[in-house]
């Protein structure tokens, strides 16, 4: 059977990054994802489309081709007070290097990750962890089965179901580690931080201005305007 869209595909593969592997998934515990539905890095699907169980790929994504060029207007300083709840400043979640779910404007999830805690506010870098470099991918395709209507509706792990207490998709990303901007849920956090998913519209186009609101259920509602 070949790879094709509305396949479930399991692959194992490595993702070398600026000479050090970042992230893999070993053959007793693949990626699985549904070929076709916009998951993965679209490239990505791209080359292994038409390949069938036990064939190998190797191939080189760009930063365009992955997370994008590094874009130094992804930094803005978000007011201290977004990260309130009840009253109460979130300290816990205000540690350099953590990386918080918040969403833009339009509603759509953006990972940010904390790089200086100021008096009045708090400095958070929106580009993606990958944005600027080239992802080298090499892997075996493991498995190709057809989903099932319950898979195409739901998702493999319900990850297209509506949420409640998450706003991630299904695959929040805690305060701890990179997380990686999966489209529709889930990430991949294998052994690495998953950087083979599509992170859609995921990076965020601020002005530096607005306001942040939390939503209560422990992650940070960001309503900056975009550019």
């Amino acid at each position: 059977m070949n790879v094709e869209k509305n396949k479930v595909v399991a692959v194992s593969y490595e993702l070398e990054v600026e000479g050090k592997i970042a992230d893999k998934a070993k053959a007793e515990s693949p990626l699985e994802y549904i070929h076709g539905t916009g998951t993965l890095l679209p490239r990505f699907e791209s080359e292994l489309e038409g390949k069938q169980p036990g064939d190998n790929f190797e191939f080189t994504l760009s930063p365009d081709e992955g997370y994008g060029e590094y874009d130094e207007a992804y930094k803005v300083d978000v007011p201290k007070n977004a990260f309130e709840v009840d009253g109460k400043l979130r300290e816990d979640l205000l540690v350099p290097g953590y990386t918080i779910p918040m969403f833009n404007s339009e509603g759509q999830v953006v990972q940010g990750m904390i790089v200086e805690v100021k008096p009045e506010s708090v400095s958070m870098d929106f580009n993606h962890p990958m944005a600027g470099k080239s992802l080298h991918f090499t892997g075996k395709v493991e498995s190709v089965r057809d989903a099932t209507d319950k898979e195409l509706l739901e998702g493999l792990h319900g990850e297209y179901l509506p949420k409640e207490g998450c706003h991630c998709g299904g695959g929040c990303c805690g305060s701890e580690g990179e997380g990686c901007c999966g489209e529709g849920g889930g990430h991949c956090n294998h052994e690495g931080e998953g950087h083979c998913h599509h992170d859609g519209e995921g990076h965020c186009h601020h002005e530096g201005e607005g306001r942040c609101g939390h939503d209560g259920k422990g992650h940070c509602r960001h309503e900056a305007k975009e550019s």
